[in-house]
C-alpha cells in the first residue's frame, strides 16, 4: 500500500556545478520528514526527472532510503513515455528497496486509453511494489480517464494510488467514485487539495510541503476531524503560496524559496533557469507574509 496524507514531491539538490548532491538530498529528506511529510516522491517532475540519468536516480533512491529508512514512504518515479524502458527501470528501482513506484501517463506520443492501459499494466507487472499512477494532462497532453483508471485497478492488484492532476474536481470526483477503496487518490495540485478531499481524496502529493508541510497536515487533519472552518482558513492562508510556487516553471520557485529560507538546494538544470529579480521579489513577499523567512 501507499499510505500517508502529505507526500512531498521532493526537489533534487544540485551542487554549484549542477552535479547531484546526495548529502544535501539526505539532509532535505530528513528535514521534510521532521516537518510534516509522511512520504517522499523522488525524481518526479519537481525532482527534475527529465535531466537526471538513470544512474543518478538510482543513487538518489538509495541515498534517501539510507537517510529516512522506514520513517517515511519512499516512492521512486520510474515512468517515461517508453513502456519497455519504464518496466526495466522499475525493476532496477525496486532493487534499491524503495517502498513504491510512480509512473506518469506517457507524454508526447499521446497514446489512446487502450495504450495507457497496456502501458501501466506492463509496468505494474514488472515488480510487486505498489504503483502510483500519475495523471497530469497539462504536461503529457493526454488524460487518463476515470473509467480507464478503474479498469486498470481491476486488472492490476498492485495499483495502489492515483496522483490526480487533471485540474478538475469533477474528474477527481468520478475517479474516487469508480476506484475500489484500496486505491488511494491524491491531489496532484496543492491548490486543489481541500476541494479534492471533499470528493474522496486522501491527501496530496505536494510541492508546498517543502515549506509548510505541518500546516498542510493540519489542514487535512482539520478536514477529516470535521473542523471545516479551520481547514478552509488554512487553505485560504496558504493559497497565495500554492499559486506562487507555480508562477514560474516548477521546481524553480520552490528551489529559490528553500534558499531564501536558509536551506539552499542549488539551481535547476537547463532548460530550467533561475528566477528573475522580479520573480524572486514576489516570492520573497509571499514567504514573508507567512512568516517563513529566517529572522536576523
Amino acid at each position: 500500500m501507499i499510505t500517508g496524507r502529505v507526500l512531498t514531491a521532493m526537489v533534487t539538490p544540485f551542487g554549484p556545478d549542477l552535479s547531484l548532491d546526495l548529502k544535501r538530498a539526505q539532509a532535505l529528506a530528513e528535514r521534510l520528514v521532521r516537518s510534516g511529510s509522511d512520504g517522499l516522491v523522488l525524481a518526479g517532475t519537481t525532482g527534475e526527472s527529465p535531466t537526471l540519468t538513470e544512474g543518478e536516480k538510482l543513487s538518489l533512491f538509495s541515498a534517501v532510503l539510507e537517510a529516512v529508512g522506514d520513517r517515511a514512504v519512499v516512492i521512486a518515479n520510474t515512468g517515461t513515455n517508453d513502456t519497455v524502458r519504464s518496466a526495466a527501470f522499475s525493476r532496477q528501482a525496486a532493487a534499491t528497496g524503495v517502498h513504491g513506484l510512480m509512473a506518469v501517463v506517457p507524454y508526447y506520443n499521446k497514446p489512446s486509453q487502450a495504450g495507457m492501459l497496456a502501458h501501466f499494466e506492463t509496468i505494474s507487472a514488472a515488480t510487486d511494489l505498489p504503483l502510483m499512477v500519475y495523471n497530469v494532462p497539462s504536461r503529457t497532453a493526454s488524460n487518463l480517464l476515470p473509467e480507464t483508471a478503474s479498469e486498470l485497478a481491476s486488472r492490476c492488484p498492485n495499483v495502489a494510488a492515483v496522483k490526480e492532476a487533471s485540474g478538475t474536481v469533477d474528474q477527481a470526483a468520478e475517479l474516487c467514485r469508480l476506484l475500489p477503496s484500496r486505491v488511494a487518490v491524491y491531489s496532484g495540485d496543492d491548490s486543489l487539495t481541500l476541494p479534492l478531499l471533499a470528493v474522496g481524496a486522501c491527501g496530496v502529493v505536494s510541492v508546498a510541503s517543502h515549506l509548510v508541510g505541518e500546516r498542510i497536515q493540519q489542514m487535512i487533519e482539520d478536514f477529516f476531524s470535521q473542523r471545516h472552518a479551520e481547514a478552509t482558513a488554512h487553505h485560504r492562508q496558504l493559497l497565495p503560496l500554492f499559486r506562487g510556487l507555480f508562477a514560474a516553471p516548477n521546481p524553480c520557485p520552490v528551489k529559490a524559496a528553500l534558499a531564501m529560507c536558509g536551506f539552499a538546494v542549488g539551481e535547476g538544470r537547463l532548460p530550467l533557469v533561475a528566477l528573475s529579480a522580479k520573480e524572486k521579489e514576489g516570492l520573497r513577499s509571499l514567504l514573508a507574509d507567512l512568516g517563513l523567512l529566517p529572522t536576523a
